[in-house]
């Protein structure tokens, strides 16, 4: 995650109507969510999330791991629906806020935090997890792909956010210079992942576009 900027590749007009469908969070989620807005901290778009706990509950998901922590946001909402959750944060300015975050939630026996570079820790994990949100440093996506294919169980989702980042990946019209190495490395990515025996994978347009991939072990 970059910065907060609230891009959204739908029409506002179907993205205001979208958000005024889902229920607005009360107590500490409602805390974190205007904590997030006065200090330019990126937490999940209301729908996406909305999406992700869809699917967490349709695939009775139980366990998570996270690449990309923030405030725990998505961690806490999770553990919510009686998830527990591994997340990676290398932020060290934002990992007290995390960890406070947690503290108030009453979930830290739920929720179990990794402070460091993901590219470092996954390698040193070896848990299995039936759902994995990748929403970290978008150009290292491909890097971690074998790490999650590695501990994915049979079966379980690859949740990868920010996947059309701001609608440049899907067209050379909206490129930018400087993001010339991100929207490279995305569309590698995605390329691996609609190419993967192994996945069966689907692009949504939903916030800055998400990639849903279901992981099939190989027949023998």
């Amino acid at each position: 995650m970059e910065n907060n900027e609230d891009y959204n590749i739908n029409y506002e007009y179907i993205v205001r109507y979208i958000r005024d469908t889902i229920k607005k969070n009360d107590g500490l989620l409602k805390e974190m969510e205007q904590y997030a807005k006065e200090n330019d901290v990126p937490i999940a778009q209301p729908e996406t999330i909305r999406f992700i706990e869809t699917l967490i509950l349709s695939s009775k998901a139980k366990s998570v791991l996270e690449v990309g922590s923030a405030i725990g946001y998505t961690a806490i909402t999770l553990a919510n629906h009686g998830c527990t959750v591994d997340t990676i944060e290398r932020n060290e300015e934002i990992i007290p806020v995390l960890y406070e975050n947690i503290e108030k939630s009453g979930h830290k026996d739920k929720i179990k935090v990794y402070e460091g570079d993901a590219t470092e820790i996954l390698s040193t994990l070896d848990g299995k997890y039936d759902f994995i949100f990748l929403d970290a440093a978008k150009a290292q996506y491909m890097e971690f792909l074998p790490h999650c294919l590695r501990m994915l169980n049979d079966g379980g989702i690859i949740f990868s956010d920010n996947i059309l980042y701001k609608g440049m990946v899907a067209t050379d019209e909206l490129f930018r210079r400087r993001k010339i190495t991100i929207i490279r490395r995305l569309r590698k990515y995605l390329e691996e992942l609609c190419n993967n025996d192994q996945l069966v994978t689907s692009i949504v347009p939903i916030g800055d576009g998400a990639a849903i991939s279901y992981y099939k072990k190989e027949q023998k």
